[in-house]
């Protein structure tokens, strides 16, 4: 949806319905407007929507938001979206399952309540499993689990986020490295059709729902940035204009369109773990997104632990010296294509 039209959508003031109501987990409205057009509709939990048409072989693709609270312009582009989707219900050519992830952090407009989310996705919890954030990884799991054991076999999820930092590339994404080839090549096609800018192999988890739903459940999944952290209805939709045409010409079931950006690909060299109270990263919080650090440069410290470059040119991905002990505080990656 262009700015123009989400403004028109808003009128006098305060959010849009469609966001106010995909923001509040109420997906009672565009439900009964799917369930209307023949559909089978389900809501396995609060925040989540399963529309499909059994017996009919149809690709299954999972799409969520917000599963960091702050991470609010995914939720409007795609508040918007569903809501003309569901009014011309019979266009949906997808078995669908939207989820709508930290519904407590959003309500909260909070990143999140007890721990990220996004690290809960992993079979030990460790100190996360106390957090208010475990139980609701659960319900995706659970949710999750059910949409796509019943699926064929063609399954996208699509994690939509913003990132903390700004970025070189202002768009991109990870890919976790085990989606098989023909379907990651089909995925990177339309990634470059959404004008990713840059897209990073990933070769493990670090607890993220996108990685759980390509190991677990076969799914063609990506964890995709889409700029900077926002106020809920202060977002420029305008930013999101590439990706919206692209996501909603995949629940179309539109021809593939032209690529808009050929993404610059990357792999992980290494991964940045906080082991102690006593981690320091070597540079400061304005640190974009892809910075590059010659060979040799130090990364961090942890104790007597020195993280160090160790090709002639490594890039850091998601600093974050704020995490818990015992999670990733950054990736280092190096450009591949």
């Amino acid at each position: 949806m262009t700015q123009e039209v989400a403004q028109v959508a808003q009128g006098a003031g305060g959010l849009p319905p469609a966001v106010q109501a995909l923001a509040q987990a109420d997906f009672s409205g565009v439900a009964q407007l799917f369930a209307n057009a023949g559909f089978t509709v389900a809501l396995p939990a609060p925040g989540m929507l399963q529309v499909v048409k059994p017996g009919e072989g149809r690709a299954s693709v999972a799409v969520s938001v917000g599963v960091h609270g702050d991470e609010t312009g995914p939720i409007e582009v795609l508040a918007h979206l569903l809501d003309a989707l569901s009014r011309d219900a019979s266009a949906l050519a997808v078995d669908l399952l939207v989820c709508v992830g930290n519904v407590d952090a959003i309500r909260a407009g909070k990143r999140f309540i007890d721990a990220d989310l996004n690290r809960m996705f992993r079979p030990v919890r460790g100190s996360l499993a106390q957090a208010a954030e475990s139980a609701r990884a659960d319900e995706m799991i659970a949710a999750t689990k059910a949409f796509f054991d019943a699926a064929g076999p063609v399954r996208w999820h699509l994690d939509l986020h913003t990132a903390i930092r700004p970025s070189v590339y202002p768009t991109f994404a990870i890919v976790p490295d085990l989606v098989a080839d023909d379907a990651k090549a089909q995925l990177i096609a339309w990634l470059g059709q959404a004008a990713i800018g840059a897209i990073i192999m990933n070769p493990q988890s670090a607890g993220t729902y996108s990685y759980y739903s390509a190991e677990h459940f076969g799914a063609a999944a990506s964890t995709v940035e889409l700029g900077r952290v926002g106020t809920l209805g202060q977002n420029d939709l305008s930013l999101f204009d590439d990706v919206s045409r692209a996501l909603d010409g995949l629940l179309r079931g539109s021809p593939a369109q032209a690529v808009k950006a050929q993404p610059h690909v990357f792999k992980v060299a290494q991964e940045i773990i906080k082991h102690s109270d006593e981690f320091r990263m070597a540079f400061d919080r304005s640190t974009q997104n892809f910075t590059s650090l010659p060979q040799h440069a130090v990364i961090a410290s942890d104790g007597d632990h020195v993280y160090t470059v160790r090709h002639a040119e490594e890039l850091v991905v998601f600093p974050n010296p704020d995490v818990r002990v015992g999670l990733r505080a950054g990736l280092m990656v190096v450009r591949t294509a």
